[in-house]
């Protein structure tokens, strides 16, 4: 059997794969099994921040490999230290807890805010707002923060406590929050996976008036637009806020799997001893990869990430076949006017590599990408559209 015929007969059937067998790559190209190369515009679901077998990262990890791959975290080891003061440093936050995934990341933020209400305001104090169209993970907790049913009726009952407001509508979230029973709101400023629709200004200056108001804890969720691919180090920086609570995963890691839990001064004594763990959490080799990614992250490179989605946007608004163009930095979600699916489909047979977000055709490119593949890209995504 070949690789597709392994996966259809012992890999659970939970993905509907795209026809490629991905087999090498370097920086933004990618190769299949067959040779062809592909230009990478989607870096693993805004996982591989500077893009395949990035030269810097691949040095970070294997030297950490050859040293030490695992302790748990009953012992101190360098690396997961290492990288939360980059991430404290960098973001003013004062605390973090190291998991594995976004979705484990969100628990964390999801049981500290629970803990941080039920101490200031009492057990019944306990309820999180997050937003309609909103994802935030696959654990049952987190289906239940998301905001979407689509994801909620094959799994019931979910976890109680999760009030949903409509995206940009202060009224409606001011309503939700009138309660006395609200620990905190939740929110992506781009919900990625709800079609990668930014919130606007407004509205999230509304959150933080009312969080400060209410004292409400604010919980930013970061895992996909967060570290650099927002054009500033995480999103929430554009609006000029300060979150409580900030998670982040995906692009962190550089390709290996972690996740980060970040505390600000309000929160960051709220867990004790016992609390909350992980085995693998803050792993050596994960955090290695993550300190050579927030090391890199830098004014330059935020400010090229920033040039480039202006490119992008600029070189497919307007053009035949595109309705709108949507999101933030190098997360950006285009309204074609056939189905993004033949759009897809077309791009990948023409050597592009691209997703969907709802209805829409998804770009996630590593954040170095080149000028001149990212200009070829787009030209055949124009393309794609036209036809």
């Amino acid at each position: 059997m070949n690789t597709k015929e392994f996966d259809s007969k012992y890999i659970a059937g939970t993905y509907a794969r795209f026809p490629i067998n991905l087999v090498s790559g370097k920086g933004s190209l990618l190769y299949d099994n067959e040779g062809k190369e592909y230009i990478d515009l989607m870096s693993g679901i805004a996982v591989n921040t500077f893009g395949t077998a990035d030269e810097e990262w691949v040095l970070a990890v294997t030297e950490q490999l050859n040293r030490l791959q695992h302790t748990s975290n009953l012992f101190y080891s360098d690396p997961a230290p290492r990288l939360a003061s980059l991430l404290c440093e960098k973001t003013g936050m004062k605390k973090v807890f190291f998991s594995n995934s976004g979705a484990e990341a969100n628990e964390c933020a999801i049981k500290a805010a629970r803990k941080y209400a039920a101490l200031k305001k009492g057990k019944d104090c306990y309820k999180i707002i997050t937003l309609e169209n909103s994802f935030h993970g696959r654990t049952i907790t987190t289906l239940a923060a998301t905001g979407q049913e689509v994801f909620h009726k094959d799994f019931l009952p979910l976890t109680e406590g999760f009030i949903y407001a409509k995206a940009n509508d202060i009224e409606d979230l001011k309503q939700k929050a009138s309660g006395e029973d609200i620990a905190a709101i939740m929110f992506e400023v781009v919900q990625g996976e709800g079609g990668v629709m930014p919130l606007n200004p407004q509205f999230v200056s509304a959150i933080a008036e009312i969080s400060k108001e209410k004292d409400i804890l604010l919980i930013a969720d970061e895992v996909q637009i967060g570290n650099g691919r927002s054009g500033k180090l995480y999103g929430y920086m554009n609006y000029d806020i300060t979150p409580d609570i900030v998670t982040t995963a995906k692009g962190l890691g550089g390709g290996l799997p972690i996740g980060a839990t970040l505390f600000a001064e309000k929160v960051e004594s709220v867990f004790s001893f016992g609390d909350h763990g992980s085995t693998f959490g803050g792993n050596p080799i994960a955090a290695a990869g993550a300190i050579s990614i927030m090391e890199r992250l830098d004014d330059e490179l935020l400010k090229s990430v920033s040039e480039k989605s202006d490119y992008i946007i600029s070189a497919l608004s307007g053009k035949k076949g595109i309705k709108s163009v949507s999101g933030m930095g190098l997360m950006l979600g285009i309204e074609t006017e056939k189905d993004a699916s033949l759009v897809i489909k077309q791009c990948h047979e023409k050597g592009v590599l691209v997703i969907k977000a709802k209805n829409k055709v998804r770009l996630l490119p590593p954040l170095n990408i080149p000028m001149e593949l990212l200009k070829k890209a787009v030209d055949i995504i124009i393309s794609a559209c036209e036809g």
